[in-house]
């Protein structure tokens, strides 16, 4: 399968509405050449994740999902607390539980407020 611009744009638009629908107010702006979530907009010390494409696949990233639960081995990355999911194809979003680290990076960084 090759990936293209449309395949990028359906996983991006589905990681937006998923964020939209976990937490409403996020802002949402162009940053490090992707799109980043802050927990309250315009403030950068409330960033929570961001996407990115590349050519052959969209990274969701996690700031600190070192600390995440992740029972079934999605995120990736052994840096000191970055964690990403890569995403090819509009499927991930389910089958890797996009949704679910979604959740856990708006409710942690919310407790720690």
């Amino acid at each position: 399968m090759t990936f293209v611009l449309t395949t990028a744009e359906e996983i991006t638009d589905a990681i937006d509405a998923i964020i939209a629908d976990v937490c409403p107010s996020a802002g949402r702006r162009p940053m490090y050449g992707g799109i980043v979530f802050e927990q309250e907009p315009g403030v950068h010390m409330t960033m929570v994740c961001g996407h990115f494409v590349y050519k052959n696949h969209v990274s969701l990233e996690f700031g600190d999902g070192y600390r995440f639960c992740d029972p079934e081995s999605v995120l990736e990355g052994r840096g000191k607390y970055r964690r990403h999911i890569k995403l090819t194809r509009p499927g991930d979003i389910e089958s890797k539980f996009v949704r679910a680290m979604i959740e856990q990076a708006f409710s942690k960084h919310m407790s720690e407020q």
